[in-house]
């Protein structure tokens, strides 16, 4: 992904709060993954709106943390992700 890409959540995806076990979950088809911490953070900026720099952008500022480097790690988890078709772009 670019720095200009939108990256959303593939069709039939959600992130969604699982009350019972007290974490969130990307739930899809047949599947669903638990997100650490900083891809809860990430997932969570996903709204088919704000373009990947955008989101480096916010995550840049929030955590006073090197832009280039937030941008780098945002882009392999979200290559990462779309490898297995959690997100798209």
């Amino acid at each position: 992904m670019t720095p200009d890409s939108i990256p959303r959540l593939a069709r039939g995806m959600k992130l969604r709060e699982d009350k019972a076990r007290a974490q969130w979950v990307v739930l899809g088809p047949e599947r669903m993954f638990v997100p650490d911490e900083i891809a809860l953070e990430i997932l969570r900026l996903l709204d088919g709106s704000r373009s990947l720099g955008a989101i480096a952008d916010t995550l840049a500022t929030r955590y006073a943390a090197p832009h280039d480097e937030i941008l780098a790690d945002i882009a392999a988890l979200l290559d990462d992700l779309a490898a297995k078709g959690v997100v798209t772009a």
